[in-house]
């Protein structure tokens, strides 16, 4: 873009900014002649699709902040006023709002009710920053037309994002994020857009006592709850509502991570506050360490994912999310669940194995629990990604509370039983085959390196891995008979598998791999674990070669 037309267009963005923060920051990169930054920042528009928005903060069209939002926000209105009303007499139809602890969520959640207000639509703001599973939950539970949360969930400090989800509780898909979208583009102006400074509603905790008192059902009556906790809220909003719903269900007070159990957007302590990231469970660890708990449970900062960690030897590690998955499904098959099972096409296959051994339907979808959500008769769904829904009538989204309650219910039960996490993931892997994932995720700051990847492989698709045949090869951008399409590849190999796509949230190239080694007895485990653990190392490097990162 030319320096001319680049300093009108920041010029222009600047009358409309509502915030002075950024205001400040848009008129110093414009008065230094900072034509790399305002090029970073206008040369497009942060993309509306299936995960809403999510970005840095800052500002310019392709940053998050107060204008963005109330165009995101105006664009929604008008595509739920288009839908017409569901609720039959309610007219108005009710947006309910959430938001995290990050820098600018509460200011864009109450920017969100008041163009939901100044569109004739009614609109509700959850009480204070709150998990995102209690958010799902009031849409159904108030009869919500819609919802949205302000997250980013568990991406760097820098960033925020705005997730939108429609009344029946679920995430939207296609077609809906192309429509909201095409509303969105078609707002001329902020001066456009009516933003009332009252009228819209504060909930009191009448609704998180409703989401509290709905995790009864996901545990079983009169089952033992003595299984002792450490716990990280990561610095981020679960503390408070998983130390009530663990007071609730009666089991022993978790010992907190003290560092990291308060709210802090800039998330001192961690480099990404994601409990998969290296470092992040380090100081849970050394918890464990002096308190010696059965069983180390973190949320993400906004409370929807899960993660696990349990001594093995000496030490403590974290399970992998594909390992509680399986904890998981195997404790409510044992407690008679019946009900569909699914995953996405990412998460280990393991899961089909327990549920058609129990005699239990089985999907799989794409990536993302906006689909998983949507399941005909889910009863339970999970994504390797620390994403568990143990109670879709309840959320029907990814819940770390709840997940947390019977993953502790189960460690629980075993404790009685003089056993482990550890013993019940032996067990699966003498019934069903060793399921061995891992990962190969490059984080990229140009995307064109990504986009390159990918079709260096459609060009020139490998044809062994690790000395493993590739006897299927999906290109999924042309979808499947059972799977719509999407970016991503998939090789299925003699006794392994591997999806590579590129991340819906962050600037990462994900390769999502898995082995499958028969086992006899429990003895023949550590050989089986050594020989998969060799191949997943190899077909790492065979990936990252034939892939060219």
């Amino acid at each position: 873009m030319e320096d001319d037309a680049l300093i009108a267009q920041a010029r222009a963005w600047l009358a409309e900014d509502p915030d002075p923060d950024t205001r400040e920051e848009l008129a110093r990169l414009i008065d230094d002649g900072d034509h790399a930054e305002l090029t970073a920042r206008f040369a497009g528009t942060l993309q509306f699709g299936t995960a809403g928005l999510r970005g840095e903060l800052g500002a310019g069209p392709l940053r998050m902040n107060r204008s963005v939002v109330i165009r995101a926000a105006a664009g929604l209105a008008a595509y739920l006023k288009k839908q017409g009303t569901p609720h039959g007499t309610d007219t108005a139809g009710l947006v309910v709002i959430g938001y995290d602890a990050r820098h600018k969520s509460r200011t864009f959640a109450e920017d969100t009710a008041a163009v939901m207000t100044g569109a004739g639509l009614r609109a509700a703001v959850l009480p204070r920053p709150l998990p995102t599973p209690v958010l799902a939950f009031a849409i159904r539970h108030l009869g919500a037309v819609a919802g949205v949360e302000v997250t980013a969930s568990h991406n760097p400090p820098r960033d925020n994002g705005y997730k939108v989800y429609l009344g029946d509780g679920s995430q939207i898909v296609p077609p809906a994020d192309a429509e909201i979208a095409a509303e969105i583009a078609a707002v001329a102006s902020l001066t456009d857009v009516p933003r009332p400074t009252t009228g819209w509603d504060t909930l009191d905790d009448t609704v998180l006592e409703a989401y509290l008192a709905r995790t009864d059902a996901v545990l079983s009556k009169d089952s033992s709850r003595t299984a002792r906790t450490v716990y990280t809220a990561m610095h981020g909003v679960g503390k408070d509502v998983l130390l009530a719903a663990f007071a609730r269900a009666g089991f022993p007070a978790p010992d907190l991570v003290a560092e990291q159990a308060d709210p802090d957007p800039d998330f001192p302590t961690v480099a990404f506050p994601n409990p998969e990231e290296p470092g992040a469970m380090d100081l849970a660890f050394a918890k464990a360490r002096e308190t010696n708990p059965d069983l180390v449970i973190a949320n993400d900062p906004d409370a929807d994912r899960c993660a696990a960690a349990v001594k093995d030897g000496d030490d403590w590690r974290m399970l992998r999310g594909d390992e509680v998955g399986a904890l998981l499904a195997a404790h409510l098959v044992r407690r008679g669940a019946t009900g569909t099972f699914a995953e996405s096409i990412v998460s280990s296959s393991l899961l089909g194995r327990i549920a058609e051994k129990a005699g239990l339907p089985y999907e799989e979808t794409l990536t993302g629990f906006k689909w998983i959500a949507r399941v005909e008769g889910l009863r339970y769904g999970y994504e390797e990604a620390l994403g568990y829904c143990v109670d879709p009538d309840g959320v029907r989204d990814k819940d770390g509370i709840t997940a947390a309650l019977l993953l502790t219910e189960l460690a629980s039960e075993l404790k009685a039983e003089g056993r482990t996490l550890l013993d019940l993931l032996d067990d699966l892997a003498v019934e069903h085959g060793l399921h061995a994932t891992d990962q190969l995720s490059v984080r990229v700051k140009d995307l064109g390196l990504i986009a390159a990847a990918m079709r260096r492989l459609r060009e020139q698709p490998p044809t062994e891995l690790a000395g493993l045949r590739v006897t299927k090869a999906e290109d999924l951008t042309e979808g499947t008979d059972r799977l719509p399409p999407t970016d991503g590849l998939r090789y299925t190999l003699d006794g392994a598998r591997v999806v590579v796509r590129p991340s819906g949230t962050e600037p990462k190239l994900k390769c999502y791999l898995e082995v499958v080694i028969p086992v006899a007895t429990g003895a023949d485990l550590p050989e089986a674990r050594a020989k998969a653990k060799a191949l997943l190392t190899t077909i790492k490097q065979d990936l990252s070669e034939a892939a060219g990162i």
